[in-house]
């Protein structure tokens, strides 16, 4: 690790952490949103709705405004809204008069934050000096996975030592992350992501190249390999074992994100000694096992662990995309990067939704719409393999 980039990589590491507190502790405030303000359910989901919604249009929006304000302005930014709208859950409901009005704003807010943090996060990482870009890229990406964990189980601890009564409290204290790692980049130093006198390629020459489809193509499989199964691990772990909705929570999402985690934190510690090419294509042979097993089992115990494994085996699939992308495409710049974020964003209900629509056809019956979904890791695979077709050329990129 370049020493002098040291403050910035952690950063970048907390910055992630940060997402992950924005996407993840609300929906833990749900029952208790219903039952203090007299919010129904089906208004309180909506947040979500709302929240990837805003994220998506940052997506869409960020390459235009993010190289003409900067980096370091725009991830500070991040951090300010993200910051914003967490306190603003604490305040906005008791001084509005409509409570949902409040939320939803506050949920507007911090979903600015969070789409920048999608979009910014990476490419800064990516452009710091590093022996290995993908052990690093794999690395930043496990500080999601700890930060979902560590978000659920401080937050349970909060709970029950406090009680619920007092979650503006440790809203506040969430708020004081975002706060200072946004003065830790107001300070870092911040390498250029394309090379002096170089240009960023456009949306229009991003099209153009034939391998932006691909990586568009794995980006969207593999955040699909991941959601189509997380979202539904809790619901597994209830139905199939017959526990409270607060073990199953331990039992499949908290699983799930543990061996994530520990697949992207093990290629970044090991990452220099193992081909990416060759870990995830085994990686997604692994994780179409692992939808089998979820899908054909007939024991429920059984069904449960094929959700833990299907953790552990998309650990590498985003971060490990995000890497091929950097190397095969010169100069993507910020376009890539953000449309790479709208990909991702697409598929965090894509995914889910083909699982949900196909289990409906078929009566309700989850496994096949596990079962259905194992074409996502089948397409990823195919497109490493497709990919090592390309070679980066000197000049103009990507030649096949």
């Amino acid at each position: 690790m370049n020493v002098k980039y040291q403050k910035t990589i952690y950063a970048c590491f907390v910055g992630y952490v940060v997402q992950a507190i924005i996407n993840n502790f609300v929906p833990l405030l749900f029952l208790t949103f219903e039952s203090t303000y007299g919010i129904p359910l089906r208004r309180i989901t909506m947040l979500i709705t709302f929240n990837f919604g805003i994220q998506l249009l940052i997506d869409l929006l960020s390459a235009g405004f993010v190289d003409r304000i900067g980096y370091r302005a725009s991830i500070m930014l991040a951090h300010i809204f993200a910051a914003a709208g967490l306190l603003g859950l604490a305040v906005l409901p008791e001084i509005l008069p409509s409570a949902y009005a409040g939320l939803l704003i506050s949920v507007m807010v911090y979903a600015v934050g969070g789409g920048l943090l999608e979009v910014l996060v990476s490419p800064i990482m990516e452009s710091c000096p590093t022996d290995n870009k993908e052990k690093a890229m794999s690395l930043l990406h496990s500080f999601y996975c700890w930060g979902h964990v560590g978000v659920v189980l401080l937050s349970t601890l909060f709970f029950r030592v406090f009680g619920i009564e007092n979650w503006k409290l440790l809203t506040v204290i969430w708020v004081l992350i975002p706060v200072a790692n946004a003065c830790v980049f107001a300070k870092a130093p911040m390498a250029p992501l394309v090379a002096e006198g170089e240009n960023g390629m456009t949306m229009a020459e991003l099209f153009r190249n034939k391998v932006f489809w691909v990586m568009m193509v794995m980006m969207t499989c593999a955040g699909a390999s991941e959601q189509a199964v997380s979202q539904w691990a809790s619901t597994f772990a209830e139905r199939g074992l017959g526990v409270s909705k607060t073990l199953g929570d331990l039992a499949g999402p908290m699983s799930f994100a543990v061996l994530m985690g520990s697949a992207r934190a093990f290629y970044g510690k090991l990452g220099d000694r193992i081909d990416l090419d060759h870990f995830m294509v085994g990686s997604g042979i692994l994780c179409v096992l692992s939808y089998l097993c979820i899908s054909l089992s007939p024991s429920p115990v059984f069904s449960l662990v094929g959700c833990a494994v299907c953790g552990l085996s998309v650990g590498i699939m985003w971060p490990g995309s995000f890497s091929k992308g950097a190397a095969l495409i010169k100069n993507g710049g910020t376009a890539m990067f953000a449309l790479f974020a709208l990909a991702g964003d697409l598929v965090c209900s894509g995914g889910p939704t083909l699982v949900g629509y196909v289990s409906s056809m078929a009566s309700d019956d989850l496994k096949k719409g596990i079962l259905a979904a194992v074409i996502f890791p089948v397409l990823l695979v195919a497109g490493v393999l497709f990919s090592g077709r390309f070679k980066v050329h000197p000049v103009t990129g990507m030649e096949k």
